[in-house]
């Protein structure tokens, strides 16, 4: 009979409420658009590979070991897991050890004179068990079980976010410290050109306003260095804070921006590789899981619950004979419990439970279209931004020969100073659109390799 009964109830304990998961299908093209290369996929290049600038590298790794919001992250897997913990111990019974003891004072009766007594017990516990009929215990585990896979998933997409922000605000600071010493430059070319200006209107071969544009112009670049060196000390401080450390005083010589060894032809595989490859969407899809699962939950509720609590031990009114063989004893107690009447709390549980599922659907859904759009942004940028950069170096080329003719007409007279001063201005002002246009292109490098689940190994060995 109790083989019987054991076996009922573990046939019982394989019931499950919980629906069967169906994700939706990706609600985006099968390709990308820009004819992108469907045989290979740059996530499975390590950082090291991506970002050849040995600084940049000696930052990522330095960001990885101090970052606080990485740290954070990683102690959030910690805690989640800790309650997947929770949840499972409880699909198996807790036994407990107990030893109890105690004297009391029975008072005298008309036919027994007051006595003291003695009770003494000692063995192991099973403390109200739930023999899991419906599956509710299992589907709270499950819930768990996803929600731990989700906060791992969390932590991995965090790793990738600083590998991306650590490369993004270096180049943002290599970028600030060009637009600086182009800025220099600048400035010392036009003192030197202020001066000669002052020197020909003491020779009487020029007017006030020549001088007077001059100074303008040599005021209005130092106006523009100071607002160069605040950008400088302000990315450096971004950069420093993603650190989570002071910047290292022994790190590599930065390269310059023009000569930065970033991979910037990579190739985006096909749009289902995100599914396996990004955090992100595989945290939606564990958040998914785990609704799915308290939808079972919410379900098992409704249903009879069944607890066992079991002693097996000895008992003794007195101590010294506690453990001898006819002092045995134990108890059997299961408890059957039915809801009945709760002012529709269960009912408004499942519904809760199905609502959140339904928002995890749509989420699930909404990161994998954010996904094809970033990678689609970043597949456009690649295609346009090499001739933008080709035709800007050609608009440099034409400004800086219009710029030292015009110097040269000048110097002879055949020029209006209103001319060299054009000329000054559209150089500098296409060198810096040069810069700015060389940071976007790795910016978006940038972009496109961290939408395609890069940064997530140091190197590409790791994925053997």
């Amino acid at each position: 009979m109790r083989i019987l009964y054991t076996s009922l109830a573990l046939l019982l304990g394989a019931c499950s409420l919980t629906p069967p998961l169906e994700r939706p299908a990706p609600p985006v093209p099968a390709v990308y658009p820009d004819g992108a290369d469907a045989a290979a996929n740059a996530a499975d290049l390590g950082w090291r590979q991506m970002f050849g600038d040995p600084r940049l590298q000696a930052l990522i790794a330095t960001a990885l070991d101090h970052n606080r919001d990485l740290r954070i992250a990683v102690l959030n897997v910690d805690a989640v897991r800790a309650q997947y913990g929770i949840e499972r111990s409880a699909l198996l019974p807790q036994l407990d050890a107990r030893l109890s003891g105690g004297r009391e004072r029975v008072p005298a009766s008309r036919d027994a004179p007051a006595t003291l007594q003695g009770a003494h017990a000692a063995g192991v516990a099973i403390s109200a068990f739930e023999i899991d009929l419906f599956g509710h215990v299992r589907a709270l585990s499950d819930a768990a079980l996803a929600r731990y896979l989700a906060s791992a998933e969390a932590a991995r997409a965090a790793r990738i976010s600083l590998v991306a922000a650590v490369a993004d605000a270096y180049l943002e600071e290599r970028l600030a410290l060009e637009q600086l010493r182009l800025t220099e430059t600048t400035l010392a070319d036009w003192r030197q050109s202020l001066n000669l200006a002052r020197l020909l209107k003491d020779a009487k071969q020029n007017s006030g306003l020549d001088v007077a544009q001059a100074e303008g112009q040599v005021a209005s670049a130092e106006a523009d260095l100071e607002g160069r060196q605040r950008d400088l000390k302000m990315a450096r401080n971004a950069l420093a804070l993603l650190l989570g450390t002071p910047v290292p005083a022994d790190l590599p010589e930065g390269m310059r921006l023009e000569s930065q060894p970033v991979l910037t032809a990579l190739p985006a595989g096909l749009p289902s590789d995100l599914l396996l490859r990004r955090p992100d969407i595989l945290q939606a899809e564990q958040n998914l899981r785990a609704a799915n699962a308290d939808i079972g939950a919410a379900r098992a509720a409704f249903f009879p619950r069944l607890a066992l609590t079991a002693t097996l031990g000895y008992a003794s009114p007195a101590l010294g004979s506690l453990f001898q063989g006819s002092q045995l004893a134990w108890g059997f107690t299961p408890q059957l419990s039915q809801p009945l009447f709760n002012h529709g709390r269960l009912e408004s549980a499942l519904e809760l439970a199905q609502a959140r599922r339904s928002a995890a659907v749509a989420e699930y859904e909404k990161s994998i279209q954010t996904a094809f759009r970033e990678v689609a942004d970043g597949l456009a940028a690649q295609a346009t931004l090499t001739r933008q950069i080709d035709a800007q170096q050609r608009v440099v080329a034409s400004a800086e020969r219009r710029r030292e003719l015009s110097s040269l007409r000048y110097r002879a007279g055949q020029d209006s100073r209103l001319e060299l001063l054009d000329a000054q201005r559209q150089a500098y002002a296409a060198r810096q659109g040069l810069l700015s246009l060389q940071r976007l292109a790795f910016k978006s490098t940038l972009s496109l390799y961290k939408a395609l689940g890069g940064g997530l190994r140091e190197t590409a060995a790791e994925a053997t």
